[in-house]
């Protein structure tokens, strides 16, 4: 009988490390008890990234994502261009050096370093295109958080090489379709930097009573 008292209590004990350890791990790895709420939660702009490039088989996965959010219609009204050969984002940044001469620092910059460069265009015979290129754009930052790539949205490689007849090799070379309008930029990359989160101005979301 004390033998079966004693293996029971050990039992106990076992039993109860176990579900502290699986409470502790939960706490510490989904603080917000959600896979998906925590990836939009951890996700910051990243200006500052390693070197090493993003693996091909990753970038589908992320790409793949990106093609699969809401758009009007169903008519998938982007094209995207993936740049993850850096001898290729080296030649877009030399037309951008020579065509803007005393600029080209700030010009070549407006990448944030990024390895990866994913140039979007939009349908312009389609009113809502430009929020269906939104939606893609949301999709792929949220999902490259997810498999631990960082990300960037960035608007200023749009002025820069659409404003400039001298950057009009680049979009020869993105090879958009006719009738598509060069529209936003997607870097990505792997963090170099952990950014707080900004904060929120809640009080711009109001319920309608």
């Amino acid at each position: 009988m004390k033998k079966i008292k004693l293996l029971l209590a050990v039992v106990c004990v076992v039993a109860l490390a176990a579900c502290c350890t699986k409470t502790e791990k939960t706490e510490e790895t989904m603080k917000y008890e959600n896979e998906t709420i925590e990836t939009i939660m951890e996700r910051r702009s990243i200006r500052k990234y390693k070197p090493e490039t993003v693996a091909r088989e990753t970038l589908e996965k992320i790409m793949e994502c990106g093609i699969n959010a809401p758009n009007g219609q169903n008519k998938q009204s982007w094209e995207v261009r993936v740049v993850d050969n850096p001898v290729v984002m080296d030649e877009i940044k030399a037309v951008m050096a020579e065509a803007y001469g005393d600029k080209a620092e700030m010009a070549v910059g407006c990448f944030r370093g990024a390895p990866v460069m994913v140039f979007i265009a939009r349908d312009l015979n389609y009113d809502f295109s430009a929020y269906d290129c939104g939606l893609l754009a949301e999709n792929i930052m949220l999902s490259a958080q997810s498999l631990g790539v960082g990300s960037i949205c960035l608007g200023s490689p749009v002025r820069f090489i659409n404003d400039n007849p001298a950057c009009a090799p680049i979009l020869e070379r993105l090879g958009f379709s006719e009738g598509y309008e060069f529209c936003l930029c997607v870097g990505l990359g792997y963090a170099d930097e952990a950014p707080e989160a900004k904060p929120r101005m809640k009080e711009k979301v109001k319920f309608v009573e």
